[in-house]
């Protein structure tokens, strides 16, 4: 509860679901009483026009019969009301009201039960403005209307005033929703000009002292045009408007000045007051501005709330200007010039904010909501009366509270421990999902549009049920495979799932694209909401499972090929196992003798052959390429766990003796370098050819507006061709791009085989492993602005100077390095080498603190110590 509120001096609800916003609200003398006293003027987009005259008997009452000055329902919904000297012959107030279609003039008059006296004064007046009458149940109204113009284009807002110079009288200028003004002198329409430039409508205001027009453009800038520059210039309708105006010539339209205020604006205010500058002020989305009438900010405010009206009024110190402020916290802001001197608290979010007098009383606050909320407001504050019951006092026992304090502590120093982002999933928790992947491949493929080069691509049923223990709603299950992979249905939305009602979903994956995966995982993730006391909505939360495809969805068997250029050899602690065991899908089970040799054909790849031997306990795995080794060896490995672990073995070790295959390794790199430097080429090539295609263009089209157009000079066959290149270097693109995502997911597989490899061959733990993958594969997704080489090359040099350092001069930690698409890969190559002899002299991967010395810190400008080579080349 605010102690600062706008206390209610008069308010009332207006009908049923209709809607306001900013131009609906407006104040003044409407039937011209001469009282002094401002009618409220409010129009809906339900077409409803209402016009009161509040006159509480105490502040705080609500809305009587007799407040309602008038009530009537238009046609059409109303945009905007405003009040001005709009009828010709007299200068009496007539109200404009705006629609979609139209405008519309009225004059607003009274009659009533006259007493005698006094009376014979109000009866001359109401002479003037309607018909006198004599009635017993209190004073009635009407509208009649004195013109109104038919819009050829939908309307957005208008402003009025003595545009250029007039006397005695106000036109009207309406801006429509295509960025057209159009003029009108009362009763007649003047002339229409386009705004240049325009894309959507902004806020607009005539300003009366520089006879010009204000308004924000979609550049988010602000744009004065000089109303006499407008009616000379170029006429923006067609033959038939030139012949009605009897204007045939003009010149082309340009702003007096432009500012750009980098923000859309809500609303602009002209200031015209006395002993006060003349001043523009303009309510962004975050900033408030005041400008000079040639466009230089006077002063700015930096809004930490969202606007969303204002109103520019009088202020009592000389020189200076207050201003209203209403934002979305429904609270209403007081501003000096750019200090705030007054907060109140608002019962609604006002759309709009106007100053009037009732009752001899003046500067009453009227504000309106989009829901019809209207208030007539002062401020004042609300004391509490509120005061806090006494506290017993008791006694401190010093020594509970040590202990208290020591609990707290020690929870909290337990609670830093930890170094997990997310919370862990307890096993209690609302919601559980589960994936059941078949053993078996479907009967009946389900694959679909698949570019796989094969006679039968395979596919296999995945199973999800969804179990949870509360109500839940907005349930939403989201699965992802591998690239290359894809699911016949990847999304399923349930709206409520019931406790104890378990939901089963089924849908299968299989090879689409003509490539081979550089994973068989998959995850599912389930959102969904928890409804709760605080929150009926409901709390997100969410709920995550893998599961892994089985390798036969990617290769089929095949008879076992002797030759192949790449071939691994890994050595494990325990006697040969017989394949049939480890590949029952792939071999088929003999009582004769062992089987120690199967052949894999990848779908999208190369055979790959499996040899065991008989009398060692080597296994060996070759391929004609060297990234088909993965999945096969990866595959093997696994299996190797799960086959011993089912024979109670837990001692069983596998390992790599022989070279790391960097050489291999590093073809593969090259080629997914060299794909990005051409892809970058031909990047910048479209660029260019993309600048002059919109060059000649632009050519083109001054000399076709041109009223005598000069030869084309071959223009049109420059353009044709460069239209011609522009397609031809996209699709080349295009081609690149998916050359380089297909090369990518080469470098994945054959990085995740270098860093098995590295883990068998040096014996790493789970914990190291996790630091090699981390630095080899930092990226799920290649780009151009930050791509796998830098990203690769800055991770392998932190670990070449933290923990895999030899020397404290090498523990200089670089501040200047920038990630940058580098000249070659001879550096990286470098750095992967650099790693592997490290590892090979007995270096071991750690992120903690304490692993080596303290680090220095390198400075931009310093160099390492030259004679050091290997420090040189991890640098």
């Amino acid at each position: 509860m605010s102690l600062f509120k706008a206390r209610d001096w008069w308010s009332a609800t207006l009908g049923e679901n209709e809607e306001f916003d900013q131009g609906c609200l407006s104040v003044a003398d409407v039937d011209n009483s001469g009282s002094g006293q401002d009618k409220i003027i409010v129009g809906s987009y339900s077409g409803f026009l209402r016009i009161f005259s509040p006159h509480p008997s105490k502040a705080g009452d609500g809305v009587q019969a007799e407040d309602l000055f008038l009530e009537v329902q238009l046609r059409d919904p109303v945009l905007q009301v405003e009040v001005g000297k709009f009828v010709s012959g007299t200068e009496l107030l007539h109200l404009a009201v705006l629609h979609p279609k139209k405008l519309s003039v009225y004059s607003v008059s009274g009659w009533g039960r006259q007493p005698s006296g006094d009376a014979v004064v109000e009866g001359l007046r109401n002479r003037i403005t309607g018909t006198l009458g004599n009635v017993e149940h209190g004073n009635q109204h009407q509208i009649k209307l004195m013109y109104e113009h038919n819009l050829r284009r939908t309307a957005c807002n208008m402003t009025h005033g003595p545009f250029g110079g007039v006397k005695g009288r106000d036109l009207i200028c309406i801006q429509s929703m295509d960025g057209m003004l159009m003029f009108f002198e009362q009763e007649s329409y003047a002339f229409g000009r386009y705004l240049p430039g325009f894309l959507l409508p902004g806020p607009l205001r005539y300003s009366p002292k520089t006879d010009s027009f204000v308004t924000v453009s979609s550049c988010q800038q602000v744009e004065s045009y000089k109303y006499q520059v407008l009616a000379v210039a170029t006429d923006a309708d067609t033959k038939k408007e030139i012949e009605q105006q009897k204007i045939g010539s003009g010149k082309k339209l340009l702003a007096d000045w432009i500012l750009n205020i980098g923000e859309q604006a809500l609303d602009i205010s002209i200031v015209t007051f006395n002993h006060t500058v003349f001043s523009i002020f303009v309510l962004g989305e975050r900033n408030f501005f005041c400008l000079k009438e040639n466009g230089q900010i006077r002063f700015m405010k930096k809004l930490e709330y969202s606007p969303s009206c204002f109103l520019p009024y009088c202020s009592v110190s000389e020189g200076t200007i207050n201003s209203l402020v209403g934002n979305h916290n429904n609270m209403l802001l007081v501003y000096q010039d750019v200090t705030l001197r007054w907060a109140a608290q608002l019962p609604y979010i006002p759309v709009s904010v106007k100053v009037a007098s009732f009752q001899d009383m003046k500067g009453i606050i009227v504000t309106l909501s989009d829901s019809g909320h209207l208030q007539c407001s002062y401020f004042g504050t609300d004391p509490s009366l509120f005061q806090a019951p006494k506290v017993e006092s008791r006694d401190v026992n010093y020594e509970e509270l040590d202990t208290e304090m020591k609990e707290l502590q020690r929870m909290i120093k337990e609670a830093t421990k930890t170094q997990d982002i997310w919370p862990k999933i307890e096993k209690d928790d609302d919601m559980t999902l589960l994936a059941n992947v078949s053993p078996v491949l479907d009967a009946v493929s389900q694959a679909v549009d698949s570019a796989v080069e094969s006679e039968a691509v395979p596919s296999v049923t995945v199973k999800f049920s969804i179990r949870t223990r509360l109500h839940v709603q907005k349930t939403v299950l989201s699965i992802s495979v591998p690239p290359f992979l894809a699911l016949t249905q990847d999304q399923f939305i349930f709206h409520s799932i019931d406790p104890g009602m378990p939901k089963s979903i089924s849908t299968s994956v299989y090879l689409k694209e003509n490539g081979s995966p550089a994973d068989l995982e998959g995850s599912a993730v389930v959102s969904y909401s928890t409804p709760t006391e605080l929150n009926p909505e409901g709390v997100s939360r969410v709920a995550q499972c893998k599961f892994r495809l089985p390798l036969r969805l990617v290769c089929l068997p095949i008879q076992p090929s002797k030759a192949a250029n790449h071939k691994l050899t890994i050595d494990t602690n325990k006697p040969p196992v017989n394949l049939v065991n480890l590949f029952p899908e792939f071999v088929e089970r003999s009582d004769d003798d062992q089987v120690n040799v199967v052949g894999f054909q990848l779908l999208a790849g190369q055979k790959v052959t499996l040899l065991a031997s008989k009398t060692s306990q080597r296994y060996r795995i070759q391929s004609e390429r060297f990234e088909d080794l993965w999945l096969i060896t990866k595959e093997l490995i696994m299996r190797f766990e799960e086959y011993f672990l089912k024979q109670g073995i837990k001692d069983f070790t596998s390992s790599f003796s022989g070279l790391i295959p960097l050489q291999e390794y590093f073809e593969l790199i090259d080629q997914h370098f060299e794909l990005r430097m051409n892809t970058e080429k031909y990047e910048t090539l479209l660029s260019e050819r993309a600048v002059q295609f919109r060059a000649i263009q632009k050519l083109l089209l001054t000399r076709f507006k041109d009223k005598t157009p000069a030869p084309l000079q071959n223009l049109d066959t420059l353009l044709d061709g460069t239209y011609r290149q522009v397609i031809g270097i996209a699709d080349a693109t295009e081609e690149l791009q998916n050359g380089l995502f297909r090369a990518f997911i080469k470098l994945k597989t054959a990085t995740q085989l270098i860093i098995l490899l590295i883990g068998l061959w040096q014996k790493l733990s789970n914990e190291q492993i996790n630091i090699l993958e981390s630095t080899f594969l930092p990226l799920q997704q290649d780009g151009q602005e930050l791509g796998w080489e830098e990203s690769v090359d800055a991770a392998l040099s932190h670990l070449l100077r933290t923990c895999l350092s030899k020397s404290s001069k090498e523990q200089a930690l670089n501040l200047s390095s920038q990630l940058s698409i580098p000249k070659d890969t001879s550096k990286l190559k470098k750095h992967i080498t650099l790693l592997c002899d490290r590892l090979a002299k007995g270096g071991r991967l750690s992120l903690s603190a304490d692993s080596g010395s303290q680090h220095s810190i390198l400075m931009p400008g310093e160099t390492l110590d030259p004679q050091d080579k290997d420090t040189e080349a991890g640098s």
